[in-house]
């Protein structure tokens, strides 16, 4: 067993798992757009993607959809489709072979997809409101509409989605996985007070407003040892039409309170990503910190890092763990860059969400 009284962004950490990690850089998961085939599978393309990136202490891909229902994004992969899960045993090995730990990230759109994904039918979201953000379609960024407002049948139906989500993550042979309820997704709109106006037991109150994601993440450990599932969360999310609420701090404290009662991998905490100063949610400023003593277990803290900063949410202890999102893009030897203070390649941004190799395996690493 590791020591985790040390530090620093490259001392080793154990997760309550027994998952030992060779340094404190989490590969935070971003969306990259690679899966171009009709049945979304990964492919030998991601294969060396996340090969490249092994030295990363954890690895958290990009989020894969949970169910055909569940897509709103172009070229994104899934895991809900046996191909699907052979092609992320490709993933996992190739991580495995460099030493490298790698979980997937599940998800569910919600609202904020797009007719064009289901044959002309609008998305399923909490409330039939529209949160005014764009959907990546095939034919290019396009408006969101008014959803069509779930059942609780829908609703049960989504929650086992996640199940097999998870059974066929086990399968494909990843470390563990992590709930997408972060940005503007389904979860997301679900503990919104403006975007879920239910009456049952899925809105209405704290409680309700996050029982979906508590009944997911049970159902996901239904299918794993304690210590493998994750969550990550980004309370303070503005985008579009989708905004914080006077509902949101008593929410996400109703949220952090109910996680410490699951035997949880971590929780992946993105900070405020802009002034907070003036609005119902302005003592979430410093988010890491506000949340550290609310939250139990391993804390990864996300959002605009760098190697200066990172260390010293470390040393403060408001952070166990540090996920970096671009410069992983450009920099496949991140952990060794940062470690050997090698300046950073600077990434392509036309490339993050569309292409092939160019901008995805093509990045050199330090000479």
């Amino acid at each position: 067993m590791l020591d985790n009284t040390r530090s620093g962004l490259f001392s080793p950490y154990t997760l309550s798992s027994g998952l030992e990690l060779k340094n404190r850089i989490v590969m935070a998961p971003m969306t990259r757009g690679r899966a171009r085939n009709a049945g979304l599978v990964p492919t030998e393309l991601h294969a060396e993607y996340y090969r490249q990136r092994a030295s990363a202490g954890l690895i958290i891909t990009e989020a894969a959809w949970v169910s055909p229902e569940a897509i709103g994004f172009i070229n994104v992969p899934g895991i809900f489709s046996p191909d699907q899960v052979e092609g992320w045993k490709k993933v996992t090995e190739a991580v495995h072979a460099e030493g490298g730990h790698i979980y997937l990230q599940v998800a569910h759109s919600g609202a904020g997809s797009h007719p064009d994904f289901f044959a002309g039918q609008p998305p399923l979201a909490p409330s039939a409101i529209n949160p005014g953000l764009r959907s990546f379609t095939n034919e290019g960024f396009k408006e969101t509409v008014t959803p069509r407002a779930m059942t609780l049948e829908q609703i049960k139906s989504t929650i086992e989605d996640y199940a097999v989500a998870a059974k066929n993550a086990k399968t494909a042979g990843f470390d563990g996985i992590e709930l997408h309820s972060a940005t503007t997704y389904l979860l997301p709109q679900f503990l919104n007070s403006k975007l879920n106006v239910r009456t049952d037991a899925y809105g209405g109150s704290a409680e309700n407003r996050s029982r979906i994601v508590i009944d997911i993440l049970e159902a996901m450990l239904a299918e794993w040892a304690p210590g493998r599932v994750g969550v990550k969360l980004s309370p303070t999310m503005a985008m579009g039409g989708f905004e914080p609420t006077d509902q949101t701090v008593a929410t996400y404290n109703h949220l952090a309170v109910r996680l410490g009662d699951l035997p949880l991998s971590h929780v992946q905490l993105v900070k405020a990503p802009n002034d907070l100063q003036g609005t119902p949610i302005q003592v979430l400023q410093d988010t890491v910190a506000y949340f550290r003593p609310r939250l139990k277990g391993t804390l990864i803290a996300n959002f605009g890092f760098d190697k200066t900063s990172a260390d010293a949410v470390l040393a403060a202890k408001h952070a166990d763990l540090i996920s970096f999102g671009n410069a992983f893009i450009a920099n496949p030897d991140l952990v060794r860059r940062m470690k050997e203070n090698i300046p950073l390649n600077q990434p392509h941004r036309d490339l993050f969400y569309q292409g092939a190799a160019e901008g995805y395996t093509d990045y050199p690493p330090a000479a």
